[in-house]
């Protein structure tokens, strides 16, 4: 790079450049004029790393989705198998994930499931019980009233028709769109 008379030059060196591409990088080289204003150079050299599989740079925006309901298809059939009455509620992690990496047309109803799951998760662990031997007809004495109605609602929830409806949807998402059930 030269330098012109008058003119002191400075090379800002390499940035990377972090946002919907994260495996794209850029290359600057700046200039610092004398009135300290920063003009960039003319060329920009963007690079594509080999990464491109890994960060999922591919023009259908479910790619990433259908591969993570896939992944965790085998661990939510385990999960979900044994139709236990904590089964959801071990399968929260696997939902937190699916609904981080969901597409936007389906993001809320995702949205709505792991917020219910959540809510009675929360509402069960602060009344210091365990999902799996818990029975809303023959609740433990020592339960308090609080404790039973933060339960109940949290349950009811659940079975409202916005939930239910948001379970069938990312149920029906996964058949349609990824052509896998989210658990056989």
């Amino acid at each position: 790079m030269s330098t012109e008379p008058g003119r002191p030059v400075i090379s800002t060196g390499r940035h990377t450049i972090r946002g919907l591409l994260p495996s794209m990088t850029m290359t600057l080289r700046a200039r610092i004029s004398n009135d300290g204003r920063m003009m960039a150079s003319r060329t920009f050299l963007v690079v594509l790393l080999l990464t491109a599989p890994l960060a999922g740079c591919s023009n259908d925006p479910y790619e990433s989705y259908c591969e993570s309901v896939s992944d965790h298809q085998r661990e939510l059939t385990e999960l979900l198998a044994p139709r236990g009455p904590d089964a959801l509620l071990k399968a929260l992690p696997v939902f937190r994930d699916l609904q981080d990496q969901a597409p936007p047309d389906i993001r809320d109803d995702w949205q709505i499931v792991v917020t219910g799951l959540s809510a009675l998760d929360e509402a069960i662990t602060a009344a210091g019980l365990d999902a799996a031997n818990y029975d809303s007809e023959n609740p433990p004495a020592d339960l308090s009233t609080e404790d039973r109605e933060r339960i109940e609602a949290a349950a009811a929830r659940l079975t409202r028709p916005d939930s239910v409806a948001a379970f069938g949807a990312v149920e029906q998402q996964a058949r349609d769109v990824c052509k896998t059930p989210l658990y056989l």
